[in-house]
């Protein structure tokens, strides 16, 4: 019978939020680029996914960020779970009787504002590891190519930005996984490519 291994609390007394701050932003993301890759259409599961897990829990991830004094990781996880939040109002709002639902013209403004910004915050990263900057990168090219999926009605650019979402969720998985497992461990289970 083995003994599962000894997890020791972080030396400021508060869990490291990242591997739950990626894995709910990762998963989220995945989730919702298998319906823009045409896989299947949008449905509750990716609305209470974008509330619930990419919103709330990243949001909850930030916070704790900012009291281990993480002002990067406070900026990223609050910044992406309220992006799950306000994805999910600009969808269900309107179907309520809300408000209106947002033009194409609109929808391009929000993608492409939200790529500059990630693309800011990618710039952060380089001062992390690989893996984050690949998560950073992937996400930005992402925002940016759904917003030219939105300006174009391009249903094959749709469906490959899909696929661009699938990966850039996949490779936050994998960085919040390493770093729990990682972490977990006291050795690289995973590699994430430090700087």
């Amino acid at each position: 019978m083995t003994t599962p291994p000894v997890v020791t609390a972080s030396k400021e007394g508060i869990a490291n939020p990242a591997p739950l701050g990626l894995c709910a932003f990762g998963t989220t993301t995945v989730l919702l680029n298998l319906h823009n890759a045409g896989l299947f259409e949008m449905n509750t599961m990716i609305l209470a996914m974008g509330i619930f897990y990419g919103g709330i829990a990243q949001v909850i991830a930030g916070i704790i960020e900012a009291k281990k004094n993480n002002t990067f990781g406070l900026t990223a996880f609050t910044s992406y779970g309220l992006f799950w939040l306000s994805l999910v109002a600009l969808i269900v709002m309107p179907k309520m009787g809300w408000m209106t639902a947002p033009s194409e013209n609109a929808m391009v403004a929000y993608l492409a504002v939200w790529g500059v910004f990630t693309l800011l915050l990618f710039f952060g990263t380089l001062k992390l590891n690989r893996a984050l900057q690949f998560v950073f990168a992937t996400l930005t090219i992402l925002f940016f190519l759904l917003a030219l999926g939105d300006y174009t009605g391009n249903t094959a650019l749709k469906h490959f930005t899909g696929i661009e979402g699938i990966v850039c969720g996949a490779s936050a998985i994998y960085t919040g996984v390493a770093g729990l497992l990682n972490e977990m461990y006291g050795r690289t289970v995973l590699p994430i490519g430090s700087v």
